[in-house]
């Protein structure tokens, strides 16, 4: 069972995008989602993740803190990555992933093997 993650797309630098990332399959309550990023030519790489219900607590990756903002919407069954000031080095085709357990997650969303349930990700691109 994959996510799907939606939401990308071209935006100036400076600009602002919202990807969503949710299925209809099983309820993500219970797991720690993370959102990856993977740009041309480059690694996999650990951007933010999400404990589970039980827990809430966020991590970020230096690339991006104080830029993004991950939010878990539990009516919807959604989580959203809020992407702010967004920079060209930003651009990337951007995942989402489940992880079943919270344990470790400071280190963990930094390795995209840990991870499961990949979808074909959302392009964002940013660029003039």
């Amino acid at each position: 069972v994959q996510l799907q993650a939606s939401g990308g797309g071209l935006v100036q630098p400076g600009g602002s995008l919202r990807l969503s990332c949710t299925t209809s399959k099983y309820t993500l309550d219970y797991y720690a989602i993370g959102w990856f990023r993977q740009a041309p030519g480059k690694e996999r790489e650990g951007i933010s993740c999400i404990a589970s219900i039980n827990d809430g607590t966020t991590y970020y990756a230096d690339s991006v803190k104080g830029r993004f903002t991950i939010t878990r919407d539990k009516a919807k069954n959604t989580v959203y990555l809020e992407m702010n000031n967004l920079r060209p080095e930003d651009t990337a085709v951007y995942y989402c992933a489940h992880k079943a357990r919270d344990y470790g997650l400071a280190g963990a969303f930094r390795d995209p093997s840990l991870w499961s349930s990949w979808g074909q990700g959302t392009l964002v691109t940013v660029s003039s």
